[in-house]
């Protein structure tokens, strides 16, 4: 497995409200996508993003990070080879992403991800 990018997930209450202070005020204006309770906002001048969230739809916990892999299943697989707690099972998501989630020692939430090729 190779991590391919790092994305932070900003717990908020409601993602629409959040808007103006991540896309207006800090300058993230790209939206590269939206489902109404996650949107991706990116900097047009530095490509620096990050992903608000407000309640994940699928899982049963919001992650502090998404991780995005080249190989999602040998990141599974080697997680559970090492004893992780999975906390979300490998999913093919609607949204053109396989993930799960596994909660790193320290308690934090991690989703790790890969992009379906299009």
């Amino acid at each position: 497995m190779r991590v391919v990018s790092i994305i932070a997930d900003i717990a908020v209450d409601d993602v629409g409200e959040a808007k103006g202070f991540y896309a207006d005020y800090l300058g993230l204006s790209v939206e590269e996508f939206s489902l109404g309770w996650v949107a991706r906002y990116t900097s047009p001048d530095t490509g620096a993003h990050l992903q608000l969230v407000s309640r994940d739809a699928t899982a049963p916990v919001n992650p502090v990070v998404s991780i995005k892999v080249d190989d999602v299943e040998a990141a599974l697989a080697e997680a559970q080879e090492r004893g992780y707690e999975i906390v979300h099972p490998l999913t093919m998501e609607a949204w053109g992403v396989t993930r799960f989630f596994v909660r790193a020692p320290d308690g934090n939430v991690i989703n790790v991800v890969q992009q379906h090729q299009e």
